[in-house]
């Protein structure tokens, strides 16, 4: 599954976004959707597949509970993680408090992040391209390079 795209979508007073065909299809929606939605980095919010939030916690026991950056982590991102609620129309109801932490309101943006889809304030994620999109050609240097050592970026 390869989940890629941004698109800007509004959200409704009832706190729900239409998340595009595009990214829908690809996770199998409707008949396999059991997705969680949960906080994300630099205030967004993700969507999970059920497999990668038990990939998260496996990978996460393997610390051990004595990692206290680990017991932290698995309180705030398990206790508001949740179940996400997408209808037959592909509308995601985000919780209230989870909008609130992620400060969505009328426009949001919806990335399609390689297993994941994260969910932006239009806002904020206008302020993060401004910010890192000039320096793109610099980052894709530097994790390329560890990634795939003999791919050329240039």
């Amino acid at each position: 599954m390869l989940l890629t795209g941004s698109y800007r979508r509004s959200l409704d007073d009832k706190l729900r976004l239409a998340i595009p065909k595009q990214l829908r299809d690809p996770l199998g929606f409707p008949t396999n959707s059991e997705l969680f939605i949960a906080p994300g980095n630099d205030g967004s919010l993700v969507l999970y597949t059920a497999e990668l939030i038990k990939q998260i916690g496996e990978a996460l026991s393997k610390l051990g509970p004595a990692e206290k950056d680990m017991r932290a982590f698995s309180r705030l991102f398990y206790s508001q993680a949740q179940p996400a609620d997408i209808d037959r129309q592909g509308r995601l109801r985000i919780p209230p408090e989870l909008a609130k932490l992620a400060n969505l309101n009328n426009e949001v943006v919806v990335l399609g992040v390689r297993d994941r889809i994260e969910l932006w304030n239009a806002e904020s994620w206008d302020q993060f391209l401004q910010q890192t999109q000039p320096s793109y050609d610099e980052l894709a240097e530097r994790v390329l390079r560890n990634v795939v050592p003999n791919l050329e970026t240039r």
